[in-house]
């Protein structure tokens, strides 16, 4: 399967130490070798950078790696295809505008029988990917609850995609990461896994390539970092697991909201 990576943070910060291990498991120590992106928002706008070629060989993933593009909130995916051929309109993050901002998507897992459920009509699918269409239905299912006008409090939405999560993982496996350019929300089918990082920063060594970082030289005593990871990608830190049908909510590093969803799987 695919693997997830974002990051939520107070301040403009780059993500290129956890992009670097990421980046090895897409064909060195991992079989993601479909292709791979990573979104970074910039207030209201977003860069995205795509490749159809493997990640630990992509001369763009090269260029991530060296220059350090500061961000409060990236989202990246590096695939393994099991839907749809390796193009680059089937390669993640996928972009949607709802709501007046850019909505952002990646998906980890494989769906069955989805094809009649994701019924949609304002929002359709480029690509041949299960997960874009998903992510299609999620916002379009946003627009039919809550209408045209982006609502007062977010909240309630999110707590609404939570259960629109759920209901796509009774059709396979679903790990979800989505944002809004301000909010990054996680969604845990089987493999999801964070870290808030904040003072007093330590070392961190990366596992998948010999890269050790101090954040105590890079940061400010006032950073909070959260980095979401289908996997740990350090082996001396203490990252959060999720549980099947766990979601988090985070705004500016900080956690926001929570909840699991393992109740509305039992009715």
């Amino acid at each position: 399967m695919c693997e997830l990576l974002a990051m939520s943070a107070n301040i403009p910060t780059d993500i290129v130490f956890s992009f670097t291990g990421l980046a090895e498991r897409g064909g060195v120590t991992g079989p993601h070798v479909d292709g791979w992106g990573i979104t970074f928002y910039e207030g209201k706008g977003s860069r995205t950078f795509k490749d159809a070629a493997p990640s630990s060989r992509s001369q763009v993933a090269r260029l991530i790696k060296s220059y350090p593009i500061k961000s409060e909130v990236v989202i990246s995916h590096i695939r393994q295809a099991n839907r749809g051929k390796v193009s680059l309109e089937n390669t993640h993050p996928f972009t949607r505008e709802l709501w007046g901002r850019y909505w952002t998507y990646a998906h980890n897992g494989q769906l069955t029988g989805y094809q009649d459920k994701f019924v949609t009509r304002r929002y359709q699918s480029v690509g041949e990917t299960d997960s874009e269409q998903a992510f299609c239905w999620i916002l379009e299912s946003l627009v039919a609850k809550f209408g045209e006008q982006e609502p007062a409090d977010m909240m309630p939405v999110f707590e609404y995609i939570a259960a629109l999560a759920e209901h796509i993982r009774q059709l396979g496996v679903f790990n979800m990461i989505l944002s809004d350019g301000r909010y990054l929300m996680n969604f845990c089918s089987n493999n999801l896994c964070y870290i808030t990082r904040r003072a007093p920063f330590g070392t961190a060594k990366l596992i998948d390539t010999d890269v050790v970082i101090d954040f105590h030289q890079e940061t400010t005593p006032n950073d909070v970092v959260t980095v979401v990871a289908t996997r740990p990608l350090t082996d001396n830190e203490q990252w959060q697991v999720l549980q099947p049908g766990d979601w988090k909510l985070f705004c500016l590093g900080e956690l926001r909201l929570s909840g699991s969803t393992a109740e509305l799987h039992l009715l």
